[in-house]
């Protein structure tokens, strides 16, 4: 049970609180870049830790990310011309360029000093993955910039889903890392099957298990942590495991057990302490086909202009109780909402935007959810004195190195050797692994 001060430690992002302190540390997702995809189109508004941000693409093709406010009379910039590598305020003509530089003021006397003196707001920013990311933090701070472990080369095709949550960014990433709740609220979407691994159709997924109760091993790492939930599976249960490995780094990041066709991760954008932009997102890997980003909205309902509003906002609500279907409920369906990300959305959402963890009643199951809470506290208490936030010292682990796992092994196999991520035995020995049963 977490203390209303650890609560708040936990969930709060916007201006001073340490944990948007943190985030600001590293680099965050602003947009999708096909959201800005041709030169001199429309600005893109985003919310980003409680501040209200526009994404263009200039003449040039570089991103930017301003402040919405103009810095001459604070006119939004959503409604500037984009034009000759600048945002172009529409009342009194002022223009600022990726960097914020003012570049152009109609309404002021040709050698106006106000250049000189006034820079607007904005943010570096950088594309990888299919993403527009931006550092909000303290410029002397600013990390070399990483591409995201979703894309650990130019060649990853990654497909995403968007979609606003009105709920707190904690308890969307314990949903994430929570390897429980799949055998019950995503029973009908992840089926068992007498298969030798995780396998996608077009209906639904496979997964070589019935155990609904699985045991947890963790690890922490400089990152954050890596844990596995480990399964008795259909065939061959006296000799092997089915295990699923999943991977938090911190902050926004979860890398989701994978299937054959394509590997599964999750990032989060808070726009401020009660919603949050939620990335559901496939990619190729190697040795697997991948999925396009049409057929993935489609498999996860949450397809532009039919599931989701032009401002990512769900069709799906609690006004409409998510559109679940009872009929189907009695028919078999465990839950009758339709799309896994749909399903984890109602149940973030009915805890209300900011979950009151004090009245939680935690189990053997919530073992990598008390993990992520306790280093998540740790970890903005530490940026609270001072001290650097969480994945930013060295030693580092590059992120194109981490990756989750999935499969039936032998009962002798260490969990720890599968998938990427794991640290040095002498690193391991100082953070040592916590098991539950």
């Amino acid at each position: 049970m977490m203390t209303p001060e650890e609560n708040d430690l936990l969930c709060r992002v916007e201006g001073d609180a340490p944990m948007g302190q943190l985030m600001r540390r590293h680099w965050i997702a602003a947009c999708l870049s096909e959201e800005v995809g041709e030169p001199d189109g429309a600005p893109v508004k985003v919310r980003l830790l409680g501040e209200d941000l526009v994404v263009f693409r200039d003449s040039k093709g570089r991103v930017g990310v301003l402040d919405e406010y103009c810095s001459h009379r604070r006119a939004s910039l959503l409604f500037a011309r984009n034009e000759e590598c600048g945002l172009r305020c529409l009342y009194h003509g002022w223009k600022f360029d990726v960097e914020g530089n003012v570049v152009e003021m109609a309404s002021e006397p040709e050698h106006s000093l106000i250049p000189d003196r006034v820079k607007h707001k904005a943010y570096p920013a950088r594309e990888a993955g299919g993403f527009v990311w931006c550092y909000m933090g303290p410029p002397e701070e600013m990390r070399e910039f990483e591409a995201p472990a979703f894309a650990p080369d130019a060649k990853a095709r990654v497909s995403a889903t968007k979609v606003r949550v009105r709920a707190n960014w904690a308890q969307i990433m314990e949903g994430q890392i929570d390897s429980a709740h799949s055998s019950s609220l995503h029973s009908s979407d992840m089926v068992p099957a007498q298969v030798d691994g995780a396998k996608a159709t077009e209906a639904n997924w496979l997964r070589p298990s019935t155990d609904k109760a699985p045991r947890f091993q963790i690890e922490r790492t400089s990152y954050g942590f890596r844990y596995a939930a480990i399964r008795r599976p259909i065939m061959n249960e006296a000799t092997h495991d089915y295990i699923r490995t999943t991977v938090y780094i911190a902050p926004l990041t979860a890398l989701i057990p994978p299937n054959n066709v394509h590997n599964v991760a999750t990032l989060l954008t808070p726009e401020d302490d009660h919603t949050t932009i939620f990335y559901f997102i496939a990619w190729n890997g190697p040795d697997k086909p991948g999925i396009d980003a049409d057929a993935w909205r489609k498999f996860n309902v949450l397809q532009w202009g039919v599931d989701v509003d032009g401002n990512f906002d769900s069709v799906r609500n609690v006004g409409n109780l998510y559109r679940q279907d009872r009929a189907a409920m009695n028919d078999g369906n465990f839950t009758g909402i339709s799309g896994i990300p749909n399903q984890d959305i109602a149940m973030w959402e009915s805890m209300g935007s900011i979950s009151d963890r004090t009245k939680e009643r935690i189990g053997a199951s919530d073992v990598a959810v008390v993990a992520f809470r306790r280093l998540m506290v740790e970890a903005a208490r530490a940026v609270k004195k001072g001290e650097p936030a969480i994945g930013t010292t060295e030693p580092h682990i590059t992120h194109a190195t981490i990756s989750s796992y999935e499969g039936v092994v032998p009962k002798t196999t260490n969990w720890r050797s599968l998938g990427g991520g794991s640290e040095a035995p002498l690193e391991r020995v100082a953070k040592q692994a916590v098991t539950q049963r």
